[in-house]
């Protein structure tokens, strides 16, 4: 269990820091939600007329405290070391625990730090620290089927296929279909030692 208070939770990677939001990060946050808007709505449920709002903001810092406080969530900003740069943010969320032992990723990067990197660096750190850490055995993930970089990137990461989710999510404003990924710990099955 991790419900140890938000501040005690943050991982570390070779370029960047994970942790909760903070009130103080709410002009980074809208600012590179705004400016990234177009290139992440196709991907995304479509966005409250409040989504950039600092009362928005705010709920979504107390909801992270809760959630890490009872153990349901960890949800996580990418902030670059080298300037403090909000590059996005990763949740593992509906953690479930006793015979599951699971949890659900998602995740976004701002447009200027897409196809950098950031993105895989973050997850295989929150991966290694929710099998290690939080002793979670699953963690799954879904995307639409079309989306090419996220795909690559769950299977770089040592997501394998399982199938497809009618009607799984709507996302921008339409039921979807998603294609769905789970890391197994332990699971070492059509992994190279490179990977």
């Amino acid at each position: 269990m991790f419900g140890l208070g938000r501040k005690s939770v943050r991982i570390e990677t070779e370029r960047m820091r994970l942790r909760p939001p903070r009130h103080g990060d709410f002009r980074a946050w809208a600012a590179l939600r705004e400016a990234s808007r177009d290139f992440l709505q196709p991907w995304e449920p479509a966005w409250s007329a409040d989504h950039l709002s600092r009362r928005s903001f705010t709920n979504r810092v107390y909801w992270a405290g809760r959630s890490i406080a009872q153990g349901s969530a960890l949800p996580l900003f990418l902030i670059r070391r080298a300037d403090g740069a909000l590059l996005g943010a990763l949740t593992i969320d509906n953690i479930r625990r006793g015979p599951a032992q699971a949890g659900t990723a998602g995740y976004w990067v701002g447009q200027p730090f897409a196809r950098q990197g950031y993105m895989r660096e973050a997850l295989e750190a929150v991966v290694h620290h929710c099998f290690e850490v939080l002793d979670l055995s699953r963690l799954e993930a879904g995307c639409l089927p079309e989306n090419a970089a996220s795909r690559g990137l769950l299977e770089k990461v040592g997501f394998k296929y399982e199938g497809v989710a009618q009607s799984y999510l709507q996302i921008d404003g339409r039921w979807r279909n998603h294609v769905l990924y789970a890391n197994l710990r332990g699971d070492r099955r059509g992994r190279s030692e490179a990977g």
